[in-house]
């Protein structure tokens, strides 16, 4: 059965396109789409909400950014682009330069997101591991990192030329989470899945048994990766009265990566308070472990067992030429339509939070 992608914008519903990019990342800022159509006489306004159904499932609730019309020998041409509407969050600058001490990421949140365009501030979410049903989780002693969105911040201010995104992911990075959306424009403050049943596999035998995508490419890159982290943080210090004793520098504990081959120590410094040093430097350690590492693999269609690929879900992976036989965390995926057919792109990395 082939793909059906169709665009529901200002009341109408276009089915028809020659070619299209439809892509979902978790680590990049706001996913992005770009759809040719079959009908360049179709009338678009770039501004207008859109969103994007993929075989009859929601996987993108956006803005038109860009309308390109043009016209060959051949006929007459339109190309719409635009992205996720947590473009609007990377688009929109902060523009109250305010203390921030003592504000919680909830009360952060409420206050940055006001003035955004189609942004519900009532369907944010807080919690981690969200994926498919949200559910919460209560604050425990075994669950520090959702405490951590009730722990008043002392990151001082918001300076000019900050981004509402940068300053909330900065506060999420912070307390172990990230910032991302659902497909139906829900923001949310949580973690991407670690364990739990893959929800789908890739098979890539020698012989061709069972064979279910058509290229599989890995990169293993150390030169920007360490084999020992440590973050310094700058807190303000205070004497035996209670007063103010000037800057305090606070050491984390060093990360050691055991898979890097050879001594090559890093050390940072973050002005933040004191409990993060130990999270920033674990962090850090799994974003360049995430960036050193790709593996991608090309898959006909969109869909496998009646389900869309999509992000933030577990795959088992064998693949033979490769040597991979385990489970990896489908981050980044993007559905492509060309004159040759219908493709995925998929991104895998390791399970788990990478800052970005």
């Amino acid at each position: 059965m082939s793909d059906q992608v169709a665009l529901q914008i200002a009341g109408r519903r276009i089915e028809n396109f020659l070619s299209y990019e439809v892509e979902a990342d978790l680590y990049q800022a706001a996913d992005k789409f770009t759809l040719e159509l079959a009908k360049p006489e179709t009338r678009i306004t770039r501004g207008d909400r859109c969103e994007l159904y993929v075989n009859g499932v929601l996987e993108l609730t956006g803005v038109v950014d860009v309308t390109r019309k043009g016209w060959t020998k051949d006929g007459s041409t339109l190309v719409v682009e635009g992205r996720d509407l947590m473009g609007l969050v990377v688009d929109s600058y902060a523009e109250k330069f305010i203390t921030v001490q003592g504000k919680t990421v909830k009360q952060l949140a409420k206050m940055l997101l006001a003035t955004v365009p189609y942004i519900s501030r009532k369907q944010i979410v807080y919690q981690e591991n969200v994926v498919g049903k949200l559910k919460g989780k209560k604050k425990t002693a075994d669950n520090p990192l959702t405490a951590f969105l009730d722990t008043p911040q002392k990151l001082s201010m918001i300076e000019p030329g900050m981004t509402v995104f940068e300053v909330l992911s900065i506060y999420a990075a912070s307390r172990g989470l990230m910032l991302f959306s659902m497909p139906d424009g829900t923001l949310v403050f949580g973690r991407p899945k670690a364990k739990g049943e893959p929800a789908f596999t890739i098979t890539n035998r020698i012989d061709g048994q069972g064979n279910n995508v058509e290229s599989g490419d890995e990169v293993d890159d150390i030169s920007r990766r360490y084999s020992k982290i440590t973050v310094v943080s700058q807190v303000q210090g205070h004497d035996d009265m209670g007063l103010d004793a000037g800057k305090v520098n606070v050491r984390s504990k060093p990360v050691v990566d055991a898979d890097f081959p050879f001594y090559k120590p890093f050390v940072t410094k973050i002005n933040n308070d004191s409990q993060t040093p130990n999270l920033h430097a674990r962090l850090l350690m799994e974003k360049q472990r995430h960036e050193g590492f790709q593996l991608s693999y090309t898959a006909s269609g969109h869909s496998q067992n009646g389900q869309n690929f999509k992000i933030n879900e577990l795959v088992r992976v064998k693949d033979e030429r490769l040597d991979k036989d385990g489970i990896y965390l489908l981050f980044g995926r993007t559905f492509k339509r060309s004159k040759q057919g219908s493709t995925t792109l998929l991104k895998l990395g390791p399970p788990g939070l990478v800052a970005v």
